[in-house]
């Protein structure tokens, strides 16, 4: 299986554990796996758009775009974008929150090794990431 389709099946299966959790009242727990698995479905989706890019400059992309989302929680924006497109929340969220922070490291951490594993980058090869 090349490179993009797997990565896009794995994000296809992240989603629905993502709402999931979302809907089970797990509190604290459930908002660090939720951080975990929006910054996992990142990578994912950085790695189906871009398949040629090594596993290191798609992790670089996927937690600088959840660090960029979460700062910018702190301006409001996505909050009033939430208020008249609900579902805009579960891409730009709505309050900042240091904890997410600390949750996107390990998201974006786990997908990375598995796709450096699966690069063999890990295993000494010299090749390019395949298709």
């Amino acid at each position: 299986m090349n490179r993009r389709l797997r990565m896009g099946v794995t994000a296809l299966a992240v989603i629905p554990l993502g709402l999931l959790l979302r809907s089970l009242p797990l509190g604290l727990v459930a908002d660090l796996a939720g951080g975990v698995l929006y910054a996992a479905l990142i990578y994912l989706l950085v790695a189906c758009l871009a398949p040629r890019w090594r596993p290191a400059t798609v992790a670089l992309w996927a937690m600088s775009w959840c660090f960029a989302v979460e700062l910018l929680q702190l301006s409001g924006l996505p909050a009033d974008l939430a208020r008249i497109f609900p579902p805009s929340r579960l891409v730009f969220g709505t309050g900042f929150s240091a904890l997410d922070l600390v949750a996107y490291v390990p998201g974006v951490l786990f997908p990375w090794l598995v796709d450096r594993r699966r690069s063999g980058i890990l295993s000494g090869a010299t090749a390019q990431c395949p298709d």
